[in-house]
Parts: structure tokens; C-alpha cells; sequence
């Protein structure tokens, strides 16, 4: 089973669509393929970067692609439902035992709610996770309507995550629109998964820096 044939999967692309589709309905930002995509390609630029094999990449990607289909469960404990729900599918396929409990692992531990690094695997999900802070993942434009997670979202004009080997460093390098939301206003949805990229980046063997506006806030 290879990251490319999860993409394809039926059942996993049908458990991304309703659960994108539940959360639509909740008011959440967007959680779709396309979240899911963005997740498991930055998991795969983390451990590339700190030289992590192939066959730990394409893990990271098949962990980040699947991350959010229990939420087509339940918002609540969405992780938890979502590598149980990893767990049955990947059984149907030729993949290795151990590849499918430290998948599945990765998955039950991306929420900040209940989770938290556990290996590499895990470290890079949590970290590409919780930086994929854009505009585009609002779902309505009509700024009346949003709420504080549609305005810190749409405030980030720019987000880039870079890694600095010398340095040993994961950044995540923000602007925000201060007119659209405060600065504390962000760091109210944002300081608990930031301190979690934190503890992942330990987990790497390296320190995360979150800046914003060209300022080191952790």
C-alpha cells in the first residue's frame, strides 16, 4: 500500500468528504483532501529534510493524507475514531503490521486535545497538522459570519515552514492582518498547537520558532 494508492481509496476519500462536510455544518474551517494533502507533503519535507528513509516518508504521508477521517464520527475525539477507523481499513491491504500500528498510532495522537509526539512519524503529522494556517481553508467570504477561527485563519496572508539544519530549527514564519484579528485573538486558538509543534520538534531533535509580523513570539 503506497501513499499514492491511499489518495485513490474509496472509503478514505468518502470518510474525508463527510467529515469535511460535518464540520462545514459545525462551522469549522475546511478539513478536506486538500488540508490532507498539504499535511502529508510538509510531514514528507520534515523527515526528508532530517534524513528519515523513504519508507518513513511514505508513512508520514499515508498518516497525514488519512489524519482527519474520523471526523466523519465525531469532532470529539476525531483522532482516536480516525485511527480506529485507519486501522480497518489499512487491514484489507498488503501493508506491514508494524507500518499500520505506527500509522494508526500517528493518527490517534494528532488531536492537541489528548495527543502528542510519540515518534518521528507522529512528530512530523503533529507539526505539518497544526501549521497549515491559510486564507483559502475559510469556507465562507462574507467576513460578517466569521467566527475567531475564521479570523485567524483569513488574517494569515502569508505562512511559510522552513527548516534550518545548521540551526536545528522548524519555523513557521507568519504575516497577520492585525485588522482582522488581534494578536491575542490568535494566539487563543493557537498557543496550545504551537506548544505541541514544540514538543515534536523535540522529539526531531529539534527546537520549533513560531515568528509573526517578523517577530519571535516562541
Amino acid at each position: 500500500m503506497t501513499y499514492q494508492e491511499i489518495r485513490k481509496n474509496e472509503e478514505v476519500l468518502a470518510f474525508l468528504k463527510k467529515g469535511n462536510d460535518n464540520l462545514g455544518v459545525l462551522g469549522y474551517t475546511e478539513h478536506s483532501e486538500a488540508h490532507c494533502t498539504v499535511v502529508a507533503e510538509h510531514a514528507a519535507y520534515i523527515l526528508k529534510t532530517f534524513g528519515y528513509s523513504e519508507h518513513e516518508i511514505e508513512l508520514a504521508k499515508i498518516a497525514g493524507f488519512m489524519h482527519d477521517i474520523g471526523n466523519a464520527v465525531n469532532r470529539s475525539h476525531h483522532a482516536e475514531y480516525g485511527a480506529l477507523l485507519a486501522n480497518e481499513i489499512l487491514k484489507d491491504t498488503d501493508m506491514d503490521l508494524e507500518d499500520r500500528v505506527t500509522i494508526v498510532s500517528a493518527i490517534g495522537n494528532h488531536d492537541e486535545s489528548t495527543g502528542g509526539a510519540k515518534d518521528a512519524i507522529s512528530a512530523a503529522l503533529l507539526i505539518a497538522d497544526k501549521t497549515d494556517v491559510r486564507r483559502n481553508r475559510v469556507r465562507t467570504q462574507e467576513k460578517g459570519k466569521f467566527d475567531i477561527h475564521d479570523r485567524v485563519n483569513y488574517a494569515v496572508t502569508a505562512a511559510d515552514l522552513s527548516i534550518n539544519m545548521e540551526k536545528k530549527v522548524i519555523e513557521l514564519n507568519l504575516q497577520i492582518d492585525e485588522e482582522i484579528c488581534t494578536m491575542y485573538e490568535y494566539f487563543e486558538i493557537f498557543l496550545g498547537r504551537m506548544m505541541l509543534c514544540r514538543g515534536a520538534a523535540e522529539m526531531l531533535g529539534a527546537k520549533f520558532k513560531l515568528l509573526a509580523n517578523g517577530s519571535k513570539i516562541l
